[in-house]
């Protein structure tokens, strides 16, 4: 039993330190080590979004449904950030890190865990930044709740980090995945529901769009942010459900396209 123990332990410590050198290696070849370097992680969504907010700040009205602009720009353009930068990322994961496979340790699960992983700290760190610098000028209050926002969010990564697995594995078998998914990366913005939300639908269509699973965890964020006053609709099995199940079939696409690269 000890020794069981033993190689578990030892086993999950090397998995770690694999994750944490592609980590590292990622960063390097992404950002270098010049100017700000991977400070751009947290730099690039923070630009992008404040870029949003002062632009929606300009063309809409102070308050929409009852609900001030700001927070909900923000509420509702990371988390687009987060599924478009992840995809972005996944979709020429294998093609750019194929020739790491040759060592024996390193899997292409771990390739996409550690771009999944660079993309959720990255954008979290931005969402974070964003929402302590509105608070101060009242242009944002803190979340009603947390716990909310954190199970919204993480889901979200969730079900993109099995997107992002299936998209990759793809466009290995067909370039013509890669080409259309920046077509798909714009369909995705009315799919996830991050400027629209689901109490602002005709009543007959709501059962429909909330099938959708990202609107799903769109709407548990902002429930965390806007609490009970706003009309919020989610149901956390059904994400759940779908991360697991994107997850799945993730993983057996990684296999054949593991088998597929060592042919080649």
């Amino acid at each position: 039993m000890i020794d069981r123990v033993d190689t578990f332990v030892g086993q999950a410590r090397l998995q770690f330190r694999i994750i944490g050198a592609l980590l590292l290696r990622e960063l390097a070849t992404r950002y270098g080590r010049d100017n700000i370097g991977f400070l751009w992680l947290v730099g690039e969504p923070l630009l992008f979004c404040f870029g949003v907010m002062v632009m929606w700040s300009i063309i809409r009205p102070p308050y929409d449904h009852g609900i001030a602009v700001i927070p909900f720009v923000v509420t509702g353009y990371l988390p687009l950030t987060l599924l478009r930068h992840n995809i972005g990322q996944g979709i020429n994961c294998i093609k750019v890190n194929s020739n790491l496979l040759y060592h024996r340790q390193i899997t292409l699960l771990q390739l996409f865990l550690s771009r999944a992983i660079l993309e959720l700290a990255g954008v979290s760190l931005a969402f974070v930044v964003v929402v302590l610098a509105m608070i101060p000028f009242g242009l944002m209050e803190p979340p009603k709740s947390l716990s909310m926002v954190y199970i919204g969010w993480f889901l979200l990564d969730w079900i993109v980090f099995g997107m992002a697995m299936i998209f990759g594995s793809l466009a290995q078998f067909s370039e013509v995945v890669e080409r259309a998914m920046n077509l798909a990366t714009y369909v995705m913005i009315p799919l996830s529901g991050c400027f629209y939300m689901i109490a602002w639908l005709p009543y007959q269509y709501r059962a429909n769009v909330m099938k959708i699973p990202l609107v799903n965890c769109e709407e548990m964020i902002r429930a965390g942010f806007f609490g009970e006053f706003y009309p919020t609709y989610y149901n956390i099995g059904y994400a759940v459900a779908w991360g697991l199940g994107l997850t799945f079939l993730g993983l057996i696409l990684l296999s054949l396209v593991r088998k597929r690269v060592e042919i080649d």
